[in-house]
């Protein structure tokens, strides 16, 4: 089932328990469809994100655009594109995509109280400015580095992040075993508990499973809003779990 946003998922701003009630691609301003990052599937076709009050996810295949969408999203927030909160301000490659500079986000009334971006792909670099800064207390005492990836990711969830927050995370069960998995998702509902929002891009059906969140599949013509059964990732998972012998003898025929 697919569901494209209209104005009835929008509340009155002065009602909304959001940070960021929605994200906006101002087209008018995009040099070209033809030319990255705006030939990706994420945004050939994307004018406007809704975003849930309490979390939003997006999925889609490698090379469709989400993470690249989500790091503009981070950006233009006033995150550091690397990862960390808005005081991180290292840089070790300046890879990101001038995305940012095109999005509009509409934000209520309210303001976050703190905020972070986690992505999987840079946080080895965000642990390394954490024990440069001498901030590890915050982060549970113990430097990142001296924990396996997957506990540092846990450290940050349960010690840095407090609540009353923006969160976007990109990612973040690269490191995670199911257990984990698990978790984290019992860490972010505590958080969400404590009037905080998500977005983030994932390829697990684990995290997908959180109870009432809005999903955003992106396919050729950009995020499309799905329900949690609808997935290609619950799909795909669900298939192989109930016949595992079967889909291995289809595949590797």
């Amino acid at each position: 089932m697919i569901h494209k946003p209209t104005t009835e998922d929008f509340p009155c701003a002065l009602d909304a328990e959001h940070y960021v009630m929605e994200v906006r691609l101002r087209r008018e301003r995009v040099p070209s469809f033809d030319q990255y990052p705006y030939s990706l599937p994420a945004l050939r076709d994307f004018e406007r994100l809704a975003l849930h009050p309490a979390v939003t996810f997006l999925v889609g295949e490698n090379g469709s655009g989400k993470s690249t969408l989500l790091e503009a999203i981070a950006t233009a927030c006033g995150f550091n594109p690397e990862g960390g909160s808005k005081n991180f301000r290292f840089a070790t490659f300046a890879s990101h995509s001038p995305l940012y500079e095109q999005l509009l986000l509409v934000k209520t009334h309210r303001r976050p109280r703190d905020g972070f971006f986690l992505r999987a792909e840079s946080f080895y670099n965000v642990a390394t400015e954490v024990d440069a800064l001498g901030v590890g207390d915050s982060y549970g005492g113990r430097s990142l580095h001296a924990q396996s990836h997957g506990e540092a990711f846990l450290s940050l969830m349960t010690h840095r992040f407090r609540g009353e927050a923006f969160y976007v995370l990109d990612e973040p069960e690269a490191a995670l075993s199911p257990a984990r998995q698990l978790a984290m998702l019992a860490r972010l509902h505590e958080l969400v508990k404590r009037r905080s929002q998500f977005i983030v891009a994932t390829h697990s059906p684990i995290l997908l499973s959180y109870p009432d969140a809005w999903i955003y599949q992106i396919g050729e013509h950009g995020p499309e809003r799905v329900r949690y059964e609808d997935t290609e990732h619950y799909a795909l998972t669900r298939s192989f779990l109930n016949s595992p012998q079967s889909f291995l003898r289809n595949l590797l025929d």
